[in-house]
Parts: structure tokens; C-alpha cells; sequence
């Protein structure tokens, strides 16, 4: 990530007029000294630029620019400059002190308009005045979303990453295939479904279905079975596939029935990727060594469904986490929309796949959950860890199997008292 080009880079710009605080917010925001603060108007004369990865939005370039009010020969030619900037960026951060939101910056926001370049009012040093309710009233008839912000206390920062997570275009949230770019065109990818009572009536559930057109899409073959026929399906086969997908609650039996040589994953790590962070993902499942008897754990579904009694995210996951851990645990479990707000007091949140919602919404709990410093992983991956086989079903991502294998190197993980089935 660190090693993208610019051009593959989200150009996030900076803009607002002399000292309204912009090299604060860059700094509050990557937690870095990247500009010069001071109190002296007009500190940053070049465009100050930091490449960095924004986690959950990958590799972004922070862009700071000279004030827009800047004056004489010389502020002339910042201001080119700074109008340069409009042209390369994709997201704008208009900053102003929380009470001024005057000609410049509406000037700054009909600029990017004029671009098509989502914007967010920061209104800056929130902490000498509240923001005009005319101010906010005009940026809320406008669609613009505003944060009030202290930018050296860090106050509204957590509220700004969202925002920037809501607006940035929809091309830098695309996801990647599921699993397309996995299997390449005539190969073979073998798709392991158990039918339980889960299963919608006369059809697939929309993981798999989706996985199935994705295949095709990519010019790949497709064979599908329940997990007691895989080792009779694989046995017909005159040469290995190239990739085994198991439901994550058939992992253990699918992970001995597969050839060691052939690698094997599951649809919710394939979700994982697609609507979520993978390296993020596997930060949260290494969390589970830290948890310990009386730890609280969110279970979040990201849509609503009637539990049966095995159900995999009320259950199974409840079961295999407390079998690892060697004792009792608090489960939370929310369904939807109904992510709580505040996560302190969770010291994992387990999320599902979720096929059923979007790369955005998906992001933003990332995001919440990071700023509440609070783990998060999947409910595969969850699983995959929990009965010792994370490596395998790590296997073809080599990105994320590396960075498990770096994160173990620095903390050997704990002899697990022994997986439940």
C-alpha cells in the first residue's frame, strides 16, 4: 500500500483560508506531524503532500494547500498553486474556523461542485464558538455534510473519517471480483454447499449465488456439492480445481477432505475482501488470543434473519469462541441497522459477511470499531482461527497471509485449550 503510485492514490485536498487550522486537521487526522502548525498566518506556502494509507480506504494522498485569502505578489502565486490542487482531487476537505463560512469557502465548494468533487465542511476550533445554525442550515439545504472539529485535541475526528467514508466516489469503493480474479479462465473452482434450515426454500442463499455468476462472468467452471460429496467429486477429477470455497460451518471437514496442494477458502473470507479489509480482518482475529473468560463480544449481523437453533452467529461462533478461549464469554448480538453507537466495553466485534449489505456501510464500522480501538473480524475468519486452520484458509491471499505470518512472528500465539466442533 505504502508503495502505490499517486495515480493510484485517493487525492484527498485540504483548502480554507490563512490559519483556519488545515495542517491541524491533516495532522489530527494521519497522526503525524505531516505539516507545520503555527500561529502565523500563511505557514504553509506549497502544497504539503502525504501519501498514507487511511485505513479502511487503503492508500490516499493528503494534500494541504496554502489559504485561499492569501495576499500580495507572492500569496498570488500560492493561490495558483492551490487552484491547481482542484484539478487532481477526489474528495475536498473545506476548512473553516466554526464561525466563518463566508465567500471563500462557498467559493472553495462551488469550485469542486463545478468538479463534481464531493466535499465536508470541517468547521474548525469548535471550542471558541459554536457554529452559526444559518451556517448549517445552508450547508444542510446543500447536501454538504459539516463535523465540528478541535483538530489538536483530536475532538471530531472519528465523525470526520465517516464522512469521508460516506462521500468519497463510488469507482474508490468498488470492490473487487469475489473471486474471479482467483480462479483464471477455464480452471476449475469447486464450491462446497451444505443445505441446512437456514436455506431458502427451493434456492441458494445470495453468497453463493453470487460467487456462482462471478465465476461464470470470469470464464471459469463451477462445480457445486454438498461437503459429504467433495471427496467423491474431487476423486473424479483428472486434475486438482483451482480453488476449494466451503460455507464456513463445513471448514474443519472440508479442510481434511481438500489436498494439502490445493488451496481452500471460505464465501464469508471471500466477502471479507470484497466488502471489508482483509489486514483489518486479520488484526481482529489475532484479538482472540487476548481474549479471556468474562471478555464482552459483539456479534453483528448485517441483516435480519429468523435463528434456528444451530444458528451459525448466535451458536456456533458463541461455542467455538468460548471452547477456545477455556471459559464463559458475553455475547451482544445486533441484526441490521442496529450497530450500536458506542462499542466501549467490547473487546472483539465478530461481523458477518455481509452480502446483504454494501462496501460503504461495510467500511464505516471499520472504521468505528478502529477509532473505538476495538478489534474486528469476520465470521470466517473468526471460525477459520478458532479451529487452528487460518493459514489455509489464508492461503489465496497472499497479502493477508503474510501479514498474519509478520503479526506471529512478533506474538506466538497461545495453545488454544482445543476447538468444539
Amino acid at each position: 500500500m505504502r508503495a502505490a503510485p499517486r495515480s493510484f492514490r485517493l487525492h484527498i485536498g485540504l483548502f480554507g483560508r490563512r490559519n483556519a487550522g488545515k495542517s491541524s486537521v491533516l495532522n489530527a487526522l494521519t497522526g503525524q506531524e505531516a505539516a507545520v502548525v503555527s500561529e502565523v498566518a500563511g505557514t504553509t506556502t506549497d502544497p504539503v503532500e502525504k501519501p498514507m494509507e487511511l485505513l479502511p480506504l487503503g492508500p490516499v494522498l493528503f494534500i494541504d494547500t496554502a489559504g485561499v485569502d492569501d495576499v500580495g505578489t507572492l500569496g498570488a502565486k500560492r493561490l495558483a498553486k492551490t487552484r491547481q490542487v482542484f484539478d487532481r482531487t477526489d474528495v475536498g476537505l473545506i476548512v473553516a474556523e466554526a464561525g466563518q463560512w463566508g465567500n471563500f469557502e462557498q467559493g472553495i465548494l462551488d469550485s469542486l461542485s463545478q468538479r463534481q468533487v464531493p466535499a465536508v465542511a470541517v468547521l474548525n476550533k469548535a471550542d471558541l464558538g459554536a457554529p452559526p445554525a444559518e451556517v448549517l442550515a445552508r450547508l444542510d439545504a446543500e447536501g454538504v455534510p459539516w463535523v465540528a472539529t478541535v483538530a489538536p485535541e483530536g475532538r471530531g475526528m472519528a465523525e470526520l473519517r465517516e464522512s469521508l467514508v460516506r462521500i468519497v466516489p463510488d469507482e474508490w469503493l468498488r470492490p473487487p471480483p469475489i473471486v474471479s480474479d482467483l480462479v483464471p479462465p477455464g480452471a476449475l473452482c469447486v464450491l462446497v454447499v451444505p443445505i441446512d434450515l437456514e436455506a431458502p426454500k427451493g434456492r441458494l442463499i445470495l453468497p453463493q449465488v453470487q460467487t456462482i455468476r462471478d465465476l461464470l462472468d470470469g470464464d471459469a467452471q463451477t462445480m457445486v456439492v454438498k461437503q459429504r460429496a467433495l471427496p467423491g467429486a474431487l476423486a473424479r477429477l483428472t486434475r486438482p480445481p483451482a480453488l476449494v470455497v466451503t460455507d464456513s460451518q463445513a471448514f474443519l471437514e472440508v479442510a481434511s477432505d481438500t489436498p494439502p496442494g490445493v488451496p481452500m477458502t471460505s464465501f464469508s473470507i471471500l466477502f471479507a475482501r470484497r466488502l471489508g479489509d482483509l489486514s483489518t480482518f486479520v488484526e481482529g482475529a489475532l484479538a482472540i488470543d487476548r481474549l479471556r473468560p468474562g471478555d464482552r463480544v459483539l456479534v453483528a449481523e448485517a441483516c435480519t434473519h429468523h435463528p434456528i437453533g444451530e444458528d451459525i452467529g448466535r451458536v456456533k461462533i458463541p461455542r467455538w469462541l468460548r471452547g477456545y478461549v477455556g471459559g464463559e464469554l458475553e455475547f451482544v448480538t445486533t441484526a441490521g441497522r442496529d450497530f450500536p453507537d458506542r462499542l466501549d466495553g467490547f473487546q472483539l466485534v465478530v461481523h458477518c459477511g455481509a452480502c446483504m449489505g454494501n462496501r460503504r456501510e461495510m467500511l464505516s464500522r471499520i472504521v468505528r470499531c478502529r477509532e473505538a480501538g476495538v478489534p474486528i473480524c469476520n465470521y470466517g475468519m473468526t471460525i477459520a482461527y478458532t479451529l487452528a486452520i487460518f493459514e489455509r484458509a489464508l492461503g489465496p491471499f497472499p497479502e493477508a497471509l503474510g501479514a498474519y505470518r509478520r503479526h506471529r512472528l512478533a506474538a506466538p500465539p497461545r495453545r488454544p485449550p482445543g476447538p468444539e466442533r
